[in-house]
Order: structure tokens, then sequence, then C-alpha cells
């Protein structure tokens, strides 16, 4: 039996006083920041965090891909890059889960080498700091996890599905093997 860690409700709540702390952070500011979502995983998140942010944004996306199933291959894949000009404006990179972090690390390097944005936002809903293999810490988390367990749901995917899940949970094997046998029969 699968178990649900974070429900709607939590989930909601979380993102709520993300928004609240980045509203925070720009209200003064000259420049409207531009949130640049991590694709695919963050988009339930950042589809929230700009429901509760209530001041003028930007969106934009970029995608990159480092996982095969459940592990990471530790090797980042640009897979698309953003449209706007982020040349001296404030960017919030919005992911979904930091693990290693190597991802975020690659991202911010590359948005600041061929990008030169003003400054660089990370926010994070969820944060697995005992795998981190790089020193890359996130502006706003949502969640902390301190043990490492395979996650599905609110933009988690195994193989590409469940990210439509609301809610976040850990499949047990019986839940595994039945979206493989789905995936099989979806080829």
């Amino acid at each position: 039996m699968k178990e649900i860690v974070l429900n709607e409700q939590e989930i909601q709540e979380i993102v709520k006083r993300m928004a609240s702390e980045l509203k925070e952070k720009f209200k003064d500011s000259d420049s409207i920041p531009v949130f640049i979502g991590v694709l695919k995983g963050s988009l339930p998140f950042m589809m929230d965090l700009m429901k509760y942010y209530d001041l003028p944004l930007i969106e934009d996306f970029i995608q990159v891909s480092s996982y095969d199933g459940t592990e990471s291959t530790g090797v980042i894949h640009l897979k698309k890059d953003i449209t706007e000009d982020i040349k001296n404006k404030n960017i919030v990179i919005v992911e979904d889960i930091i693990d290693t972090g190597t991802t975020l690390a690659y991202l911010k390097q590359y948005f600041k080498v061929k990008y030169q944005p003003r400054s660089i936002t990370i926010i994070s809903f969820l944060d697995k700091k005992p795998l981190r293999k790089v020193d890359l810490e996130a502006d706003i988390v949502g969640v902390s996890l301190n043990k490492n367990q395979f996650l599905v749901g609110y933009g988690l995917d195994y193989n590409e599905i469940n990210r439509n899940v609301p809610y976040i949970f850990i499949p047990d094997e019986q839940d595994l093997e039945k979206r493989n046998e789905t995936l099989k029969n979806n080829k």
C-alpha cells in the first residue's frame, strides 16, 4: 500500500507560504521577476506558486533531464532553453525537488554565463539534502526531507507517469509493477 507523504491541503499551505516569501523578496524591486520552471516536474508547483504570487511576474520554462527511472544519471541534457531575455533581470528558478543538486548547479552556472541575470533565486518544493553531491542551497524550500525515498505525484514522476497526481506518495513494489505494466502496454 502506498504511503502518502503530503496531501493536497498540506501542499497548498506550503505553496502559499513560499509565494509569500517570494512576494516579500520582490515587493520593492524595480524589475519584474522571471519565474523559470524546470520542466516537466515543476509544472504543478509553478502553476500553484503563480496563483498565490499576486505581484507581476513573467514566466518561462527550461527543460533538462538527468533521470532514468528512479535514478539520477548525473549527466545533464539541455532539451529546451528559455525564450525570455533575462539579462539584468531577477530570475527565480522553480524546481520540484533537489536531490544531488547537480541539475540546479548546472542551471545556475548556465544562466550566469549565457544570460547574465541581475539575481538568481532558487525555489524548490522539496529538498533531499542527504543526497547532495554539490555545494548548492535553495533560497526558499517547501519541505526538507531527511530520508532518501522515491516519491511520486505533484510533478514527480515514475518514467513520465503520475505527475498529475495532486498529492505526493511513496509507491510500493506492487504500485511500481503496475506502472511498469501500464508503460509496457502503452508502447
